[in-house]
Order: C-alpha cells, then sequence, then structure tokens
C-alpha cells in the first residue's frame, strides 16, 4: 500500500491537494491526530485490497505533543515496510497574510492574544519535525489552484517507481527563493540579456537569446560548471532515500538567464537521468 502524509502552513493548499489525491483514488482523512498514525497505517496494510492507497493531513491543529512525536511515528511507519511519503506545502508569511485577509477565514491558531502574524511565526516552529522529514516540498506563493494540481499530479502521481523525481525549476530572485528548493545555483553574475533593448521582449526559450548565451565564454563556463556538478551528485541523491528534488536556477527576474541554462540542463540531462520535470516559475 502506500500513504502520503499532507502537511503545511494554514492557507498553503493543503485541502487542494487532499481533494486531487482523493480523485485519484486515494482514502483520504482530514486532520488526523498524529499519534494514530502508526495503528492507521497497520489498519491499511492489514486490508491493503480495500485500502492500497491512503492520504491523511496532520497540520497544527494537532497537539503540539503529537508533532514533536512525528519522527518517531513516521520511522515506525515505515518500519513496518509502508512507503509513505510527507508532503509539506509551503508559501512565505506575505502571501499567507494576504490570503487569510483576502478570505476573511480565521488561522487556527489564532486568539485574543495571537495575532495573524504571530500565529503563521508559530505555527512554522510547531510544523519544523515534519518539515525536516518531508519527502517533497511545494512552495505554492506563486501557483494558481490549477497550477498547484498540476504540479502535484506531476510530482506525486507520475512516474512512481521510476527513482527520484527531480525538479528543474527557473525563478527570479526579485520574487524571492522558492522555499522548495534543495539545490540552488545563482547565475546573476552572466551578463544579462534584458539590457539589451532588441533582446529584453525575449525569453531564454527563445532563439535570440540561445545564440546571444551561447556565444559567451563565461556562459558556458558557468553552465559547464553547474552541469558537471549535477552529473556527478544527482545519482548519489538519487541512491539514498529521497523521492524528490528541486533543482533551482536563478536571475534578477527569471526570463532570460536561469531560464536559458534550466532548459538546456534538462536537454541534456535527459539521456542519462530519469523522471525530469522542468518549471519556469516567474517566466509568465
Amino acid at each position: 500500500m502506500r500513504l502520503v502524509v499532507v502537511s503545511g502552513r494554514s492557507g498553503s493548499g493543503k485541502s487542494t491537494a487532499l481533494h486531487l489525491l482523493e480523485d485519484n483514488g486515494f482514502y483520504c482523512i482530514d486532520n488526523l491526530p498524529a499519534g494514530l498514525l502508526p495503528e492507521l497505517a497497520n489498519q491499511a496494510k492489514n486490508h491493503h485490497t480495500q485500502l492500497p492507497k491512503v492520504a491523511v493531513s496532520i497540520d497544527a491543529r494537532n497537539l503540539p505533543s503529537d508533532l514533536a512525536r512525528f519522527p518517531e511515528l513516521l520511522r515506525q511507519v515505515r518500519a513496518s515496510g509502508i512507503q509513505c511519503d510527507v508532503l509539506f506545502l509551503a508559501a512565505t508569511d506575505e502571501v499567507l497574510i494576504k490570503r487569510f485577509s483576502e478570505t476573511r477565514r480565521k488561522h487556527p491558531l489564532t486568539d485574543e492574544n495571537l495575532s495573524l502574524p504571530e500565529a503563521i511565526a508559530q505555527e512554522l516552529e510547531l510544523l519544523a519535525p515534519i518539515i525536516d522529514l518531508a519527502s517533497l516540498k511545494v512552495d505554492t506563493s506563486h501557483l494558481t489552484l490549477y497550477q498547484l494540481r498540476d504540479e502535484l499530479k506531476q510530482r506525486l502521481l507520475t512516474n512512481q517507481g521510476q527513482g527520484v523525481s527531480i525538479q528543474v525549476q527557473s525563478f527570479g530572485f526579485k520574487r524571492g527563493v522558492p522555499v522548495d528548493a534543495d539545490l540552488v545555483f545563482d547565475v546573476r553574475c552572466l551578463p544579462n540579456p534584458y539590457w539589451k533593448p532588441e533582446l529584453r521582449p525575449f525569453s531564454g526559450r527563445d532563439e535570440e537569446i540561445r545564440t546571444y548565451l551561447d556565444a559567451l565564454p563565461e556562459v558556458e563556463d558557468m553552465y559547464q560548471d553547474i552541469y558537471q556538478f549535477l552529473r556527478k551528485w544527482l545519482p548519489r541523491y538519487a541512491a539514498g532515500e529521497r523521492s524528490y528534488m528541486t533543482v533551482a536556477i536563478g536571475c534578477t527576474g527569471g526570463h532570460h538567464r536561469s531560464v536559458y541554462i534550466a532548459e538546456r540542463l534538462v536537454r541534456e540531462l535527459a539521456s542519462h537521468t530519469k523522471n525530469l520535470l522542468l518549471r519556469h516559475r516567474d517566466l509568465h
């Protein structure tokens, strides 16, 4: 059987994730007390023909003492031979505050003594034991509901059993570093096509930008350094217990240099790396 634990900060998209999993054949339970996780896993395992796929939400609505025990509870589940992935959904404080303000929903930790920003900060502390053990982290700050569903379909539901799922993602530093990135490469030191008026309208996916950057020796040097690093170390990550990994390439705006490098990496890594995904966070 397969078990997925969905966690994350309030307002980050946990309900969307659970609905997606339910639509794809998972038996879903929202707000499971963490202490019940091993017993639920054993029950589902004993009835695996009826419950081959189970997803549960465990978040800050739990008792703090149960959240602190999560590493041991997860170890028990995995020791019983059950495949258990931990999905953690994150977003920046600013985005979460905006979402709660727009929906006028109450944060589960707010009260007369705790403001919304304080509750969001406290929630992150409570969830630290889960964050540290997350198999897959997804930053929903810049994702629409439909983009989040597509991202989770690709990462959680596609190509299961084909080894570690590796996503190469371009981004712009001016909108912040993706909180779900495992490796971050900064390519802002390279010449920026943005300052060429004739190139500004194009992106790193266009021939005009590729031709310009291909001709610069420093771009080739940077690319080869990143490419050789990933060629050497991605197999080591894949050989470990990781199921998901995000490699983030950042430039200033996320339109030219990072897109060019990310596109080229995926194109050239694909011949010897399985289960590769490409995403341009800020291109549009």
